[in-house]
């Protein structure tokens, strides 16, 4: 982020530390960062991303109450519709398990990054995307920083991949953040709840990893109810 937008080119290094919406937005994203990979540990990644997929109807809510953007009841019943359609995606051929004591911690960083959502579209007239993205950067690494202490032994190839995954999601979360400027919560977080099924179409391709017919129907509801609210319809 630095390298590309810094030197006057967009980055405001100052703003991470006097801004408030800025400072709260790195604090709340990084702390839903490390709640939502905590409980991907905890709970599986398939329940984990359930709960932190309910963060599009948090930050819907607190769009319309904040920033008073217009949520009409066919865009909320089709992105109720999608996140059933990912609940039986995620549900194992429909097989779900009990409550369990981190689910409360997922719904929390749910909660988190519905509310840095809202609060990236608050932001989108003051601040630079670099700016809002290297907040987020700037925390969690402040965070994780004791985690550093002790690392693991890994080889060249496992470092090579760390470091070409933290660009690519480095470059997706500054596209994220632009994309947030130009259209409404609601709107730009239905287009996310693209993401588990993105991920299950890699890990076919590259694991293997095949789909029950429930779960094939489940994705493909996501998908229509995604269109939906996105076409205004």
């Amino acid at each position: 982020v630095y390298a590309l937008f810094g030197f006057g080119r967009g980055l405001d290094s100052r703003r991470l530390f006097k801004g408030r919406l800025i400072v709260i937005r790195g604090i709340v994203g990084a702390l839903s960062v490390v709640a939502f990979y905590i409980t991907v540990i905890k709970l599986g990644a398939g329940r984990a991303v359930i709960i932190n997929l309910t963060y599009p109807i948090f930050a819907s809510v607190i769009a319309a109450v904040w920033l008073k953007e217009r949520l009409s009841r066919p865009a909320m019943v089709w992105m109720l519709v999608g996140f059933c359609g990912l609940v039986i995606f995620l549900s194992d051929n429909g097989h779900f398990t009990g409550p369990k004591p981190y689910d409360w911690l997922a719904l929390a960083g749910a909660i988190g990054a519905g509310w840095v959502v809202v609060i990236i579209r608050r932001l989108r007239h003051e601040e630079h995307p670099a700016t809002i993205y290297a907040s987020q950067a700037v925390y969690s690494l402040l965070i994780a920083a004791p985690a550093a202490v002790k690392l693991p032994v890994l080889p060249s190839t496992a470092w090579l991949y760390l470091t070409a995954g933290a660009a690519i999601v480095t470059a997706a979360q500054l596209i994220m953040t632009r994309a947030y400027q130009f259209m409404s919560v609601s709107r730009g977080s239905s287009i996310q709840m693209l993401l588990p099924l993105t991920t299950a179409v890699g890990g076919f391709l590259f694991f293997g990893e095949t789909f029950h017919a429930l779960e094939i129907g489940g994705a493909l509801l996501t998908l229509l109810a995604t269109w939906r609210v996105v076409s205004g319809r």
